[in-house]
């Protein structure tokens, strides 16, 4: 019969201890839980609106460090937590280290005792825009019944899993949606953006190609401004992929989610 070292024993009890972590993350992750989203494939991290608070000197000696050790690691910002790790952010992630930065953490951070996924709820509150503060003047708008529930998708037209997403919503009624043309996949990204907002139905040109696979007819060209204001505003609340939805209470999901999520969640909103 073989036995266990005591070495072997701490680390298979350390290894159900991580999985034990892993598994109230992901419960913790909330109802809405994304699937997929595509990502322009050398994609700068953009920063934010706000300006960060002013670093103290130990927040810019782990900011020096930091980059030291990782080749010049660009760095939105450095925070010291009330739990002793400083929060290193990089677009939209956080990253956790010590002072010394001689360790380096990767992943959900939970609080034991309420069992809150504090990384999530950092993130939340860092990405948070108010759906009341979108340019819904810039965006494709369709309404759908009575126009009730709203929600907005930041979407390019090259991107597949916002083709997954539209196919989902296909027989969602009651629903007023608001597309952001957001070309970020490349440059024929753009070329169907500007054909589709120059057409004289962008909305059903947009479902055509999205849904159809009909390809934007060529157009004479128009004002395509509010594609390149869209690309701006998008940067400054970091729309890093597609699609991005945010809803109207405010609830932002980064990458398609399952069609039974995408109507529990309308389903959930207030009608206004």
């Amino acid at each position: 019969m073989e036995t266990q070292t005591a070495a072997q024993q701490i680390g298979k009890r350390l290894g159900l201890a991580l999985a034990s972590i892993a598994m109230v993350a992901a419960s913790m992750m909330g109802a809405v839980s994304p699937a997929s989203a595509q990502t322009p494939a050398a994609a700068k991290a953009p920063t934010t609106a706000a300006a960060p608070a002013t670093p103290t000197a130990a927040e810019e000696s782990v900011r020096k460090r930091f980059i030291e050790r990782f080749d010049g690691a660009e760095i939105d910002s450095v925070t010291h937590t009330p739990y002793g790790l400083y929060e290193l952010r990089l677009g939209s992630q956080l990253i956790y280290t010590d002072e010394a930065v001689s360790y380096v953490l990767q992943g959900n951070l939970i609080d034991v005792a309420t069992r809150r996924n504090v990384t999530k709820e950092r993130i939340d509150a860092l990405m948070a825009v108010r759906f009341k503060d979108l340019p819904l003047d810039l965006a494709i708008k369709q309404v759908r019944g009575n126009g009730a529930r709203k929600v907005a998708l930041f979407e390019d037209p090259n991107c597949g899993y916002c083709k997954q997403l539209r196919q989902s919503m296909e027989g969602v009624d009651n629903v007023t949606i608001y597309t952001f043309l957001y070309p970020i996949l490349s440059e024929d990204s753009m070329t169907k953006a500007k054909n589709i907002l120059c057409s004289a139905t962008p909305g059903k040109v947009w479902d055509d190609w999205m849904l159809k696979g009909r390809t934007p007819a060529r157009t004479a060209g128009c004002d395509t401004s509010p594609i390149d204001r869209t690309l701006t505003f998008g940067q400054s609340i970091q729309v890093r992929g597609t699609p991005t939805i945010i809803f109207s209470d405010d609830t932002r999901v980064g990458g398609a989610i399952p069609a039974d999520q995408f109507k529990a969640k309308l389903d959930s909103l207030p009608k206004s």
